[in-house]
């Protein structure tokens, strides 16, 4: 069997209608009730579509009155008679329209109506000679919109008045006056029974115009329930996307909506999550205690966002919480929607990231003690190399000393003791003695000069070491204290670690230190940086093959004032362009035999005293500059 396709039929025009008609009619209809709305102020023309019906037919009613009251006009003037009802009504109706546009409510411009209608009635019928004025088809009007425009309180006084007019007082006139037989005339009869027609005419009209305007405000009601039914149907769409908790919940706490996910994770704990239910009947009396405060806070318009920590520290959740109020139309908080964002992964993240940072500090801190400790060896070792000279100097010295002349010539005085005198101006080895002992005299002096000389520069070696070592114990005792710290001293310093590997180098250095006030700062941490920045331009000028190798150490202040920098540049090897945005990144080094931690670990502790380290290089061959910005009071 074939498959067979069916289509719905398309919306089509009333029966017998063409379809170019149809559309006629609706663009026909669209635009009288366009007219209608440019009639009406702009709070009534913003009003709800069942209520802007009433006011469209008002404002009709109001301009068919007008007309049909001059065309009675025109007739009582073609009688030769005065309408002074209705020149009166005519006034009525014309404000009547000029209220609706300038009015906020319709109450003034309706009641203006239906009392000028009212007016005109009881009018024309006691100047009508006719007895049965009171039949006339325009009365049927007035009760109809009384009750339709102000409602059936307002116009039940408005009615009274129509039923008294037309039941009571006037046949009761009619009776006292008599009847006038030429009100019964043909052109008389014609023009009523014409005028009753046009006025069932307008009845007509206005009922098509309720309808019209009533079918208008269905489908404008229509397409919004349509819209918002695709706005929800969107909206939760979208809510059902998500992995995150969304809840709404009224004043009482009690559950009006609940994505998937909400229901999903309530579920997994056991607990059924149904509109209507209290969301926090399953915490604990403490915890609800804290919702119900919470929620107090966002139903006065607050907004909030909290941690919550749920389950046992086997299976933790960390959950991130957002409260915001729910508005109502009026401006009344009516309910707190929760959004529940599941951010435990993102938490143990930041513990473990937390984790290394203080992994990483203790292992900065080791290199950094390593780097002084290298450099205080390194600076003791070459003193100790001096030591060591003047200790091989002594010894041989004293091993080739002549004091064993002196032995002999004590041993030959020793032998001769009881005929020194004979021994001395006789014997060949005496007269020599005196010569001798004045030769050995000399020497022994000058050896002594020496061996004094040796032992004063192992003085001062040894000297140097005592320095360099109490210095060292000094900033290790200080460090992480923050102090009023002279810059230029301590770069003196950092440079007396480097001074001898520096004098063997070659290398020469240029210090400018301009006039800078004391600062506070960590001194382990400032040494710590020069130290490192020092050791990187020593290894980057022993590389260089240039001859003048220098160093210049530059202290200034900012323009602004607020700022102290210090510069370390050499004219050794250089940096090449792609590797200037990696000089501190940790484990990256350009040295055969290095670890890539000095320049990290100083960038950290440049950040850690809120100032910052850079670095520039014309390029390979050309030098480089390190820069350290310190706050002036930063650390104050």
């Amino acid at each position: 069997m074939a498959n067979t396709t069916t289509h719905e039929p398309s919306p089509s025009p009333k029966p017998f209608e063409p379809r170019g008609q149809a559309r006629l009619s609706v663009a026909s209809r669209s635009w009288i009730l366009a007219r209608l709305d440019a009639l009406l102020s702009e709070s009534l023309r913003r009003a709800e579509p069942a209520d802007r019906v009433r006011y469209r037919v008002m404002v009709g009613a109001a301009c068919f009155l007008t007309l049909a009251n001059a065309l009675f006009i025109l007739r009582s003037l073609q009688l030769r008679t005065v309408p002074y009802a209705a020149l009166l009504a005519g006034i009525g109706y014309l404000g009547t329209l000029v209220l609706a546009r300038r009015a906020r409510t319709p109450t003034a411009p309706a009641m203006l109506l239906l009392v000028t209608l009212s007016i005109g009635l009881v009018g024309s019928i006691f100047v009508n000679k006719k007895p049965t004025g009171g039949e006339h088809a325009v009365n049927m009007l007035l009760p109809i919109l009384a009750v339709y425009l102000v409602g059936p309180r307002r116009g039940l006084p408005i009615t009274l008045l129509v039923f008294a007019t037309v039941g009571l007082a006037h046949p009761y006139y009619r009776l006292q006056i008599g009847i006038d037989p030429s009100a019964f005339t043909a052109g008389n009869i014609w023009f009523g029974h014409l005028f009753a027609g046009i006025c069932l005419l307008g009845a007509w009209g206005l009922s098509a115009l309720h309808s019209t305007a009533r079918n208008a405000a269905q489908a404008s009601l229509e397409r919004t329930l349509r819209e918002l039914r695709d706005s929800e149907s969107k909206l939760n769409s979208v809510l059902e996307s998500t992995d995150d908790i969304v809840v709404s919940v009224d004043p009482q706490g009690r559950v009006i909506t609940a994505n998937s996910a909400a229901k999903l994770a309530y579920q997994r704990a056991g607990i059924v999550l149904e509109p209507g239910l209290p969301l926090f009947q399953n915490e604990t009396p403490e915890r609800r205690a804290e919702w119900e405060a919470r929620l107090a806070q966002v139903l006065q318009g607050q907004r909030l966002r909290i941690e919550q920590v749920y389950g046992s520290e086997g299976s933790r959740i960390v959950m991130d919480i957002s409260l915001h109020p729910i508005v109502g139309a009026d401006g009344r908080v009516v309910g707190v929607t929760l959004f529940g964002h599941d951010v435990t992964a993102r938490r143990e993240a930041e513990t473990r990231l937390g984790e290394m940072h203080r992994t990483l500090v203790d292992v900065s801190r080791q290199a950094g003690m390593a780097e002084v400790a290298t450099g205080v060896l390194h600076n003791v070792g070459n003193t100790l190399n001096s030591v060591n000279i003047s200790t091989s100097l002594v010894t041989e010295r004293l091993r080739k000393s002549r004091i064993s002349g002196l032995t002999k010539a004590a041993q030959l005085l020793r032998e001769h003791a009881s005929d020194i005198p004979s021994f001395l101006a006789r014997d060949p080895q005496g007269q020599k003695l005196p010569a001798y002992l004045i030769a050995l005299s000399d020497q022994l002096q000058e050896e002594r000069d020496g061996m004094i000389q040796e032992m004063h520069a192992l003085g001062e070696s040894l000297e140097h070491i005592k320095s360099i070592v109490s210095m060292q114990q000094k900033h290790a005792r200080t460090a992480g204290a923050v102090e009023q710290v002279a810059v230029p001293q301590l770069i003196n310093e950092a440079l007396r670690l480097h001074a001898v590997s520096f004098e063997r180098l070659g290398i020469r250095v240029d210090r400018d230190y301009a006039e800078v006030p004391l600062i506070y700062v960590d001194r382990h941490k400032l040494l710590q940086i020069l130290i490192n920045l020092m050791g990187n331009a020593r290894h980057a000028l022993v590389e260089s093959p240039r001859q003048d190798k220098c160093l210049g150490i530059h202290v200034r202040l900012s323009p602004s004032g607020e700022q102290l920098h210090i510069e370390v540049a050499d004219n050794g090897v250089g940096i090449a362009p792609e590797n200037l945005g990696r000089m501190f990144t940790q484990g990256f080094t350009t040295k055969k035999t290095g670890h890539g931690f000095g320049l990290h670990i100083s960038a950290l502790a440049a950040a850690e005293m809120k100032g910052r380290l850079t670095c520039t290089s014309p390029g390979p061959g050309q030098g480089a500059t390190f820069t350290l910005e310190l706050p002036m009071e930063a650390q104050a």
